[in-house]
C-alpha cells in the first residue's frame, strides 16, 4: 500500500462532518502530504557524523520516499477506524 492510499482511505473512513465533492480527498491529501514532507525533512541531519545520524538520515530518506509513493509502506491489514 502506498502512503497516499493509506491517507485517502483514512480520510474516506473518518467521521468528518463534511460533504465531500468529487476530488475532495485529493484536495485534503495533498496539503497533508506537503506538511508531513516538510516535518520529516526538518529531521534530516545536515551531516551524518555518527551511527545515530546515519540511521536518522536513512530513515528520513525512506520516509520521504514513502511520502512520494516510492515504496509501499508496511501497514497491517486493518486500517485505523475513523
Amino acid at each position: 500500500m502506498k502512503f497516499s492510499d493509506l491517507l485517502r482511505t483514512t480520510i474516506r473512513n473518518a467521521e468528518i462532518p463534511l460533504r465531500f465533492e468529487p476530488g475532495a480527498e485529493e484536495a485534503i491529501t495533498e496539503p497533508v502530504i506537503e506538511l508531513l514532507r516538510a516535518w520529516v525533512a526538518m529531521h534530516d541531519p545536515n551531516s551524518a557524523e555518527d551511527e545515530f545520524e546515519f540511521g536518522q538520515k536513512a530513515l528520513v530518506v525512506r520516509l520521504l520516499e514513502e511520502l512520494e509513493d516510492g515504496h509501499d509502506i508496511p501497514v497491517a491489514d486493518e486500517l485505523p477506524e475513523g
